[in-house]
């Protein structure tokens, strides 16, 4: 008796854990949401993608040549989204996907072009990192390259 009740436990510890996989896919529908809102200017579609306080981050080359890595609020930039004039169109077109996958962490690479209005602004890529929460997968970092040559690759 006690072999099929263990038997049936671990069935179900099973089915539970195949059920739980997060995908590739997953990830990717993460980081679509999310520029799904940023395109729309729907802040609260963006948000329900992101952890309260998540760490935002780009790193450039300035015109004279320094390198730079600046902090960024996710305050202000909802703040921006939310109040960027209808007439401002923002397209990040997003050339890939790479995603990596390893328990409760994800990371995902998105090399992207950066238009407003149609017209070319810069280019870079995206480096999403994702952790499964008790509210289900959510992007925790976000750090960001950019550019304004070189951005006939794909990274």
């Amino acid at each position: 008796m006690n072999k099929k009740l263990l038997f049936v436990l671990a069935c179900c510890f099973s089915l539970a854990a195949v059920a739980q996989d997060f995908t590739e896919a997953d990830a990717r529908g993460i980081i679509e949401t999310f520029f799904e809102g940023f395109h729309k200017g729907d802040t609260t579609l963006m948000k329900s993608v992101m952890l309260k306080d998540v760490d935002l981050n780009t790193a450039y080359t300035a015109p004279n040549g320094e390198k730079r890595l600046a902090r960024g609020s996710v305050d202000r930039l909802l703040e921006g989204i939310a109040n960027r004039p209808p007439e401002q169109v923002w397209k990040e077109e997003i050339l890939s996907y790479k995603v990596q996958i390893d328990g409760d962490l994800a990371h995902v690479w998105t090399p992207y072009r950066f238009y407003v209005n149609g017209q070319f602004l810069h280019c870079g890529a995206n480096s999403f990192t994702l952790v499964q929460t008790q509210d289900g997968w959510k992007i925790h970092h976000l750090i960001d390259s950019r550019r304004k040559g070189d951005c006939n690759t794909e990274d």
